[in-house]
């Protein structure tokens, strides 16, 4: 079997300097780089990463923890999570949280026991306080929803400003009777993205409805019963923003079943195949993908530098996808 010993002789360079080649370390000159990792592949070399392990006191494993892997949303994160990581010699430990905010501490200490290189979590509680203890020693960035009463580094898609954007497209379009559906306001990017939806109505000189606002829509039940809500106001809406990915996944068999072809829509949000229904969703974009790959960099810089104590909250910009859905004309005398 090939040691290090045997790659730095074939590479001419001390077995230090395989290892902080191995490690990412950005100190090593380029040309001094390549040519070790040219040992490596050309004596197929693989690292002995148990005995890493006891010198270094970390696994090469960065841990992902989001509310729900099979959210597409949170899969695209973890996908991008595993495709940096890779590149990196480090592998990737996945795992939900739940919709049971008081389960979170327990399922991320969990974890954090198996001494990771660093940590990526989109929240689901109102305090991460509990991981003070583990912020100096363990690299944590936060994805999709910022901590509470913990500084750590954050990647958080613009909500306010999507969801300001996404109401003001459908008023662009005649719609005065927009309606709100999420899933629960408890989530804080529902609540950022509420209040979007109001700054837009604003805006635009039009008073909030409160009744034109249904939560408890992250299920087909759920869906089904806030269409139904809304049918039965006074003064219907004509057109609905939702809230998030898995909402519109849930929302628009809803409608389709309740034959509510006349409303326009747009979620924030994209999500598979969203672009080949009819009509193709109109959605904000939030760039899954782009969170993901910023969140594991942020790690490896850290890594890298742990004496870089400052931490950082990242707003990412979102945009518009313009499809058909959005397109429903607005009722006569509306």
């Amino acid at each position: 079997m090939t040691t290090m010993y045997d790659v730095a002789a074939h590479a001419q360079v001390s077995t230090k300097t395989v290892s902080r080649v191995f490690n990412n370390d950005p100190h090593v000159l380029p040309l001094t780089r390549d040519r070790v990792l040219a040992s490596m592949k050309e004596l197929q070399y693989i690292p002995n990463t148990l005995s890493q392990n006891f010198r270094t006191g970390r696994a090469r494993v960065i841990g992902v923890a989001v509310p729900d892997i099979a959210d597409p949303f949170f899969a695209a994160i973890a996908r991008a999570v595993e495709r940096v990581a890779a590149t990196h010699g480090q592998a990737v430990a996945v795992t939900s949280l739940g919709e049971d905010a008081d389960r979170e501490r327990t399922i991320i200490e969990s974890l954090l026991t198996w001494q990771l290189s660093g940590l990526i979590v989109a929240p689901i509680s109102h305090d991460q306080s509990y991981l003070r203890r583990w912020a100096d020693g363990t690299p944590l960035v936060f994805v999709d929803r910022a901590p509470t009463k913990l500084a750590a580094d954050s990647f958080v898609e613009d909500d306010h400003g999507g969801a300001k954007m996404a109401t003001t497209h459908l008023l662009g379009h005649g719609h005065r009777r927009v309606a709100f559906i999420g899933d629960s306001l408890a989530i804080p990017t529902t609540q950022n993205r509420l209040a979007g939806y109001k700054l837009a109505l604003a805006d635009a000189g039009i008073d909030f409805d409160p009744s034109l606002v249904t939560f408890g829509a992250s299920d087909r039940a759920g869906a089904t019963n806030a269409v139904r809500a809304l049918a039965d106001n006074a003064d219907p809406a004509t057109a609905v923003f939702s809230s998030n990915a898995r909402c519109s996944m849930v929302l628009i068999p809803a409608l389709q079943q309740l034959r509510r072809t006349d409303l326009a829509l747009v979620g924030f949000g994209d999500f598979p195949m969203a672009d080949a229904l009819t009509p193709a969703t109109t959605v904000v974009d939030q760039d899954p993908a782009n969170l993901g790959e910023e969140a594991v960099q942020r790690i490896l810089d850290r890594i890298a530098s742990p004496s870089r104590k400052f931490r950082r909250r990242t707003i990412l910009p979102v945009s518009l996808l313009e499809r058909d859905s959005c397109f429903a004309p607005v009722p006569s005398g509306r």
